[in-house]
């Protein structure tokens, strides 16, 4: 049996409002977001240092990291720097920071981290994803080892894409769980 998790969610550039699932999330299941100092003009530096000192404070086989958009590259260059051995990471719409599509205002989030994950993760890609394709998602998951899940046309399963509670997302990582 698997001691309890302590989840933790991180979201991406310019941070998850009132509507996204990730909201939904911790008002629900009680789950713990990584307040960035910068949600607007992020320095890669800065979002990895607060991931470490914020987690580090609990027992590393517990700690499950739900990741958003940007926040998944960050998780990978965090993995990569401090290699801790977490319980996992749900890494939801990749945001490929190196696409043409990708939005300015980060720094140090290029070029996109291909190292391997020394942790279970899964990725959780839309097909019809503005800010990273699934051709792009697969290498993603080849990578860094994680499953891909393919979640179908929900954009970037974001706000604009009316998930609410998002079940289909929450069920997906549950899987770490078991």
């Amino acid at each position: 049996m698997h001691s309890p998790s302590i989840i933790f969610t991180l979201p991406g550039l310019n941070n998850s409002g009132p509507e996204h699932w990730q909201t939904h999330w911790e008002k629900r299941y009680g789950f713990t977001r990584i307040e960035q100092k910068d949600w607007d003009r992020p320095l890669c530096a800065d979002w990895i240092r607060t991931i470490d000192e914020t987690i580090q404070k609990y027992p590393m086989q517990q700690v499950l990291l739900v990741a958003h958009s940007l926040a998944c590259s960050t998780v990978v260059h965090w993995a990569a720097k401090y290699g801790r051995a977490i319980r996992g990471a749900l890494l939801v719409g990749p945001s490929d920071t190196e696409a043409p599509s990708y939005p300015p205002g980060t720094t140090g989030f290029k070029p996109m981290p291909l190292s391997s994950l020394s942790f279970p993760s899964i990725i959780i890609a839309s097909t019809d994803d503005a800010f990273v394709s699934m051709q792009r998602a697969k290498q993603f998951a080849t990578a860094w080892g994680s499953e891909l899940v393919n979640a179908g046309a929900l954009g970037h399963i974001n706000s604009a894409s009316n998930l609410g509670d998002w079940d289909f997302g929450y069920q997906v990582l549950l899987r770490f769980m078991n």
